[in-house]
């Protein structure tokens, strides 16, 4: 094709959502121009034109028309990639290309640009083609699915059914890598694939995925494998393709509240996580806040508005919620590195010192793992001297290069004199995460806060990672607080889950429980939303609410499912004068709410008996749900 077609094709005829928008995006240039720029180039409409034109186009895909004055910083991820398909539409193109559209994007973020994708593609009767390494988001989206490795198509069909039961070992891989919430086989169990795709310069003979298949035969280090017949309007290159692999079981009833039939006890046919104990908790946080101040008198962000957090040793608790909703901050806090308006952290039963030396010690014994290792490690060092950076900080005494070899081998990284003179582009995406893992690890902590620790990997290696973290915590005993979005991750891995939103934890508890009867609404919306959850699922409404305009009363009742819905009123609530009420707010239950009222504010009060209004009474830390374990901070968790 001559460059003059091309062009013309682009965006009038086929254009592209990338994957990174911030990165998409011109920082200097708003984001009213940028969705103007394709229709002046490829029409010959006047700037006044093509600047209403990108206002429709924002009303298109749920954004006011004013926010086309907006530069991309000011402007929420999922409001970015909104504007990133507005720009992919400017055109009326007949196909749009979808790189990743969603992958940095929390579940319900994520909820609402691929039903916002869907719709467009149907009103508008476009050709989609969405290229993501979830195969339970293509699987939910995606009529048919084409699954590739080392530059072919291995395996292809009907969305759901390569997903639910693939004909390629690659394909089976991909979708047993993410777990499904209330299946017992990939609690505590998570999975991976063996090794790195191979390089495209030197594909290895034969099948290219013989290497790394486990039902590999001895005809596929030598036989190259076509696609061929594999069902009804399916295709797959293997020579076991017509032996017809169990079906991965689906997720059961878990995600709406009910018990999960297989574990009507919290942990019948789980593996087992370590034991419940009653010791110390190893860093705590009581009632912490963080605020930060507005700019010319702007009104004050509290990010951590009165956090109540343990975490005990040899436990991984997973803090889960959209973003936005100060986790990060809250992770920082913990870590030293943002210091709270209020409230106190201890670590080890000591009230954390913010002093400079204090300081020091205390991050020798708790390590952050961020999110981006491509970003965390620095291009010009070597995995040496990233691994031995930390050893030089706190001036190691004993053998450098034996602690060195150490970290990386536990980190699965062998041997590890392989990797000593080694570039971190030289490295693998997985191999990247274990060398920061590496990094934390050389100092010996006793916990790591790990912040989105496989939000930038593929399906196969991030099951490596989460093996890596639990096999750390039972041989070393290492303490965890994994910040994320993915609750998979969380039933995954952790032991323990805190959902946090808008600068408060809602509602924490087991992992076997919450993840299963949730009692708050918010944490059953995002379960809702996964791509596998069965029912009709609870897209909340845009955004968190801005930290420095927190709503009054319960700060989730602007996005309330059970009140936008009439549950509450159906269940007993009235609503009086702008008010919710319920019927044991009235006479003798009344004055006992009047004469409890400091009990209430601590947080004792009954489960289901919560204040009487959610619009006027902020609720208090979450309390009693259902069980001396689960807790919720909601005054609904009986409302079913």
């Amino acid at each position: 094709m001559k460059w003059g077609r091309l062009r013309a094709v682009r965006w009038a005829g086929a254009s592209i959502v990338f994957q990174g928008a911030m990165h998409s995006l011109n920082a200097v240039h708003r984001v009213g121009d940028q969705i103007a720029e394709p229709i002046l180039l490829h029409s010959r409409a006047t700037p006044a034109a093509a600047r209403g034109r990108a206002g429709e186009l924002l009303e298109q895909v749920g954004l006011p028309a004013a926010r086309a004055q907006a530069y991309p910083h000011e402007l929420s991820g999922g409001q970015r990639q909104r504007v990133m398909i507005a720009m992919a539409l400017a055109c009326d193109p007949r196909l749009i290309v979808a790189d990743e559209p969603t992958t940095a994007l929390d579940v319900m973020i994520q909820a609402q640009i691929l039903r916002l994708i869907e719709q467009l593609v149907a009103d508008q009767n476009v050709g989609l083609i969405m290229i993501s390494h979830d195969l339970a988001v293509l699987a939910d989206t995606c009529d048919r699915l084409a699954v590739m490795y080392a530059g072919r198509v291995v395996e292809e069909g009907p969305a759901r059914r390569v997903y639910a039961d693939a004909r390629h070992p690659y394909g089976r891989a991909l979708s047993a890598a993410f777990p499904r919430i209330g299946d017992p086989a990939s609690r505590h169990a998570p999975r991976g694939l063996p090794g790195d795709p191979p390089d495209p310069a030197a594909l290895p003979g034969g099948c290219t995925f013989h290497p790394r298949c486990p039902v590999a035969l001895d005809r596929c280090a030598t036989e190259d494998q076509e696609l061929r017949a594999a069902g009804p309007e399916r295709r797959a290159a293997c020579v076991r393709v017509d032996e017809a692999p169990r079906a991965r079981p689906r997720r059961g009833p878990t995600t709406r509240g009910a018990p999960h039939e297989h574990h009507p006890s919290g942990r019948r046919g789980l593996s087992p996580g370590p034991p419940r104990s009653a010791a110390a908790p190893l860093l705590s946080a009581q009632t912490l806040k963080v605020a930060f101040p507005g700019r010319r008198g702007a009104a004050t962000a509290r990010a951590v508005d009165g956090v109540d957090l343990d975490i005990r040793p040899g436990e991984i608790v997973a803090l889960v919620g959209e973003s936005g909703c100060g986790k990060t901050t809250l992770a920082r806090s913990l870590l030293g590195l943002v210091p709270p308006s209020s409230g106190r952290v201890t670590f080890g039963g000591e009230p954390l010192d913010y002093g400079g030396r204090a300081l020091k010690a205390y991050r020798k014994r708790v390590q952050l793992v961020l999110q981006d290792p491509s970003g965390s490690l620095n291009p010009r060092h070597t995995v040496y001297e990233a691994v031995a950076e930390g050893l030089r900080i706190h001036g190691y005494a004993g053998d450098e290069r034996a602690a060195v070899s150490d970290a990386l081998s536990r980190a699965g990284l062998r041997p590890p004199e392989r990797f000593f003179l080694r570039y971190p582009h030289e490295l693998s995406g997985g191999q990247r995460q274990r060398v920061v893992i590496a990094g934390a690890l050389v100092l010996e902590p006793e916990l790591i806060v790990a912040d989105e620790p496989v939000a930038s990997l593929d399906a196969s290696v991030r099951g490596e990672i989460l093996a890596l973290l639990l096999r750390l915590r039972d041989e070393l005993g290492l303490s965890a607080l994994v910040v994320t979005h993915d609750l998979g991750l969380a039933w995954n891995i952790a032991d323990r889950v805190a959902v946090m939103y808008l600068g408060r934890i809602v509602e924490t508890g087991p992992v076997e429980q919450l993840l299963t009867a949730p009692r708050h609404p918010y944490t059953r919306a995002l379960l809702s939303v996964l791509p596998e959850a069965e029912g009709e699922p609870v897209v909340l409404a845009g955004e968190p609410p801005d930290p420095s305009n927190v709503p009054s009363g319960c700060r989730f009742h602007v996005r309330c499912q059970i009140l936008a819905s009439g549950e509450a009123e159906r269940a007993g609530w009235r609503r009086r004068a702008g008010r919710w009420t319920c019927r044991c707010c009235t006479g003798a239950r009344r004055r006992r709410w009047r004469a409890t009222g400091r009990r209430r504010a601590a947080g004792r009060t009954e489960a289901g008996t919560g204040p009487p209004t959610c619009r006027s009474s902020e609720h208090a830390p979450p309390r009693a749900a259902g069980s001396s374990a689960a807790r919720g901070g909601c005054c609904f968790q009986r409302v079913r």
